[in-house]
């Protein structure tokens, strides 16, 4: 028998999304990247050796990609003045813009995608914390890399220290190049766009952002082809975590909730009134309904108290006033009695 469900019984609420909670996570997850950069400065020598253990394996498994797509870059402005400006920017503005599109029309996924991305960005801290890396362009110039970001400098913002402004390269961690959050980023946003964007536009920005962000920490000297791949596998982790991490969110919220609130939920889901099966037999439908001592007829309009003076199993015997039957025929022979019974005696 199918049965109804009572809302708020057995089923969890949709916890309700504002922007001014939203933001100071969002800024918090920031400040932790940010400060996790700087004080994952490790021992420049074990950073270099890092990197240069990367390009052996790259040169071993000939996927160093990095040394054509820099001296692409290198050789040609018009190409390398344009991946100086994605590299420095567009993570910081397309990430949120996504997070922020995702939190006004397509709300009702946005804690998942918002708890892959933080899950992740978390991740690859460890990363920065545990492998600090040198990247491409500040090996050696025996290595064959060329900073495009100080190349270019005057045409940007930026100086010879990574992407910061000039003056504030002191206030960024250079050698946090394993794993490339760049492109892991670039990939959630891709992800993002193919999923819930709905249009053959959005698809097409979905693949093609990530690539090319990939193909630009590369022509940068910022990033080896390794970087990139373990930001692919962080995003891919953070990925497997997130229902994980939701559910313990969802937990420690409940437990950190106002005694107050906890009383109410715990009323709402004591009093909340059960609903009782509806039976769809069609046997059913003439059988007497039976409720609290009152059992009602077919043709009784005011269900009539019966006390139980009988055993189990007994019923009594119902009357004729029970049966619906007009009162004038109680008692009286019926049509043919009357002559059978002359000729019996």
């Amino acid at each position: 028998m199918p049965q109804t469900e009572t809302p708020g019984t057995g089923v969890s609420q949709r916890i309700r999304l504002r922007w001014w909670t939203e933001l100071p996570l969002i800024l918090l997850v920031y400040g932790c990247y940010s400060a996790g950069r700087l004080l994952a400065r490790g021992d420049v020598s074990t950073a270099v050796d890092h990197g240069l253990v990367i390009l052996r394996i790259e040169k071993f498994l000939r996927v160093n990609a990095e040394h054509p797509l820099n001296r692409l870059f290198t050789r040609e402005a018009w190409l390398g003045v344009p991946a100086d400006f994605w590299y420095a920017s567009l993570h910081y503005l397309v990430t949120p813009a996504i997070l922020i599109w995702i939190f006004r029309f397509r709300s009702s996924h946005y804690r998942a995608v918002r708890t892959w991305l933080m899950t992740s960005t978390f991740i690859g801290l460890i990363g920065f914390t545990l492998l600090p890396t040198c990247p491409p362009r500040l090996l050696a110039p025996e290595e064959g890399f060329v900073d495009t970001m100080a190349q270019y400098s005057s045409y940007g913002w930026w100086g010879g220290e990574a992407s910061a402004p000039r003056g504030m390269g002191g206030m960024t961690n250079q050698y946090a190049a394993m794993p490339s959050l760049h492109v892991g980023w670039a990939l959630w946003c891709g992800v993002i766009l193919w999923r819930y964007g709905g249009t053959r536009l959005t698809k097409v920005l979905g693949v093609a952002y990530p690539l090319l962000t990939a193909t630009v920490v590369m022509g940068t000297a910022n990033h080896y082809l390794l970087d990139a791949v373990a930001g692919v596998a962080v995003m891919g982790v953070g990925l497997l975590l997130t229902p994980y991490v939701t559910r313990a969110a969802t937990a420690l919220r409940a437990r950190l909730a106002p005694p107050a609130v906890q009383a109410l939920q715990s009323v709402r889901a004591r009093t909340a009134p059960a609903v009782a099966p509806v039976a769809q037999d069609s046997g059913d439908a003439a059988a007497p309904i039976v409720s609290g001592g009152c059992q009602t007829s077919p043709g009784e309009r005011i269900p009539q108290q019966r006390e139980e003076r009988f055993g189990s199993g007994a019923e009594p015997h119902p009357s004729p006033r029970d049966t619906g039957e007009r009162p004038q025929d109680w008692d009286l022979p019926r049509p043919g009695e009357v002559e059978s019974l002359g000729k019996a005696r």
